[in-house]
């Protein structure tokens, strides 16, 4: 039987990726106490970099919120990780960290970041509603147009 979260997932029609192996020397998600750090997740889909480029240059607003919420749901293949494969553990999201690679001049990175907060808050309900820096940055890993780190409290 699949849990709620799954079910939701199901109804919005995305399905989770398998979670993306680092590429440093770092580990993808740290469980602490009741609480799951994981590091930030890149606009991936199938083994390969989106949305490369620079919002407000290559990219329009809601093309770079496309990408803040691809790394939403490649935050949730990790965080899926974290928690054993059940999703109805998250009790919170409790904080998101938003880097947008930005065009000089560009000033919108909340508006960027509402492309992963809108889909956590669409997934979990009040739980998804969180904590957030939205910051605006000269560049990012292989050039993509943003990257997404998160914290949630688990069961």
């Amino acid at each position: 039987m699949q849990g709620a979260i799954e079910n939701k997932l199901k109804s919005m029609n995305i399905e989770l990726p398998q979670p993306v192996t680092p590429v440093a020397n770092y580990v993808p998600y740290v469980i602490t106490g009741h609480l799951v750090f994981i590091s930030g997740q890149l606009p991936v889909k199938d083994g390969k970099p989106q949305h490369i480029g620079k919002a407000g240059k290559e990219f329009t607003i809601e093309q770079a919120q496309a990408s803040a919420r691809l790394c939403g749901i490649n935050l949730l293949s990790q965080l899926r990780a974290a928690c054993g494969g059940n999703l109805d553990r998250v009790k919170k999201c409790v904080r998101l960290g938003i880097f947008v690679n930005s065009a000089a001049g560009f000033t919108d990175q909340p508006k960027v970041a509402n492309g992963v907060s809108d889909l956590m808050v669409e997934l979990f309900g009040e739980a998804g509603k969180h904590a957030r820096a939205a910051v605006g940055v000269n560049e990012l890993p292989f050039g993509v147009a943003v990257e997404v780190d998160g914290v949630f409290e688990i069961t």
